[in-house]
C-alpha cells in the first residue's frame, strides 16, 4: 500500500464528503430545511465528520489519528440519531432514511 500524503486522497474523507453532499441535498429538497434547530445539529455533527479525519491525519500521529476517527464516529453516531429524529418528525422518507443508513449507498 502506497504513502498518503493528502486527506483528500483518504476513501474514508471522500464519503463523509458524500454524506455532507446527501445531508445538503435533504435540506433543499425536504421539509427538513425548514426546521432550523434540527438543520443545525445536522450540518454540525455531518461537518465533523469530515474535518475530524482531516484534523486527525493532520496532526501526523497514529494514536491521534486513531482518537479523531473515533471522534468522526461518534458524529457519525449522531448524524444517523438525528435522521431518525427528521423521520418521526416525517421530514424525511423512509426510503431517504435508508439511503444514510447503509440499506442504500449514497
Amino acid at each position: 500500500m502506497g504513502r498518503i500524503d493528502r486527506f483528500e486522497d483518504l476513501e474514508v474523507w471522500k464519503l463523509a464528503r458524500e454524506i455532507c453532499r446527501y445531508i445538503e441535498e435533504l435540506f433543499q429538497n425536504t421539509e427538513l430545511g425548514s426546521n432550523y434547530k434540527l438543520r443545525n445539529q445536522m450540518e454540525g455533527s455531518s461537518g465533523s465528520i469530515m474535518d475530524n479525519i482531516a484534523e486527525g491525519f493532520g496532526r501526523g500521529g497514529n494514536q491521534e489519528f486513531h482518537n479523531f476517527l473515533s471522534f468522526s464516529k461518534g458524529s457519525s453516531t449522531e448524524l444517523k440519531s438525528q435522521l431518525y429524529r427528521a423521520f418521526d418528525k416525517k421530514l424525511i422518507s423512509e426510503e431517504q432514511l435508508k439511503k444514510r443508513n447503509g440499506n442504500d449507498r449514497i
